[in-house]
């Protein structure tokens, strides 16, 4: 019988996680089956649940993990003594390059979590909920310092979010500008359209 083959300084269940991202991405995480994930590490079906409990734990760990980073990072900025239209900078990056970088695992935690069941899906939304509240604060003070001109904090949140999720397309097309210029063109644009 085939044994899963963990990466250097890496554990099983880590090759699974990443594998079955990478499933989750191709076929959605309704349409991918333990058989399809168990092909992808190149083991018995049955082997899996030596080391998951089931394809819905997979899952909480790609959100959970994403979210963490996230608010890791954002917790960071907050943090940061810079003025808070270079904070709303630093987070608009790293949102672009996690997209980049690490498209699947984002993507995946973006598309699926709403496969999540309670409690795990209600604590995933209050988290995004609040991320996203949180973003919108640092904008909001940023109004009121007099940097970032007068708008609605959610709505630039928003747009800030669908644009960044709008780099799926990016990795789709055949043509397209490097990373680097993908980055910068971003920035650019959201960023200037809020200076003060």
């Amino acid at each position: 019988m085939a044994k899963i083959k963990s990466k250097t300084n890496g554990t099983k269940k880590e090759v699974i996680v990443e594998a079955a991202t990478r499933l989750f991405r191709e076929k959605g995480f309704k349409a991918a089956s333990m058989r399809d994930l168990a092909e992808a590490v190149g083991v018995e079906a049955a082997s899996l649940y030596n080391h998951i409990q089931s394809k819905e734990e997979l899952l909480q760990e790609i959100c959970f993990k994403v979210a963490n980073e996230f608010n890791h990072h954002l917790d960071t900025i907050e943090a940061s003594n810079v003025n808070n239209i270079d904070k709303v900078k630093a987070i608009l990056r790293f949102h672009i390059r996690q997209m980049i970088e690490r498209y699947e695992l984002v993507l995946v935690a973006d598309r699926d979590w709403k496969h999540l069941s309670d409690p795990y899906l209600s604590n995933y939304h209050n988290q995004r909920r609040t991320y996203r509240k949180r973003l919108a604060g640092v904008i909001e003070k940023g109004i009121e310092n007099g940097e970032i001109k007068t708008v609605d904090a959610p709505t630039v949140v928003l747009i800030m979010m669908h644009a960044v999720n709008g780099i799926e397309s990016w990795h789709r097309s055949k043509e397209k500008i490097t990373a680097k210029q993908l980055e910068e063109n971003m920035v650019l644009i959201m960023i200037e359209g809020l200076k003060a």
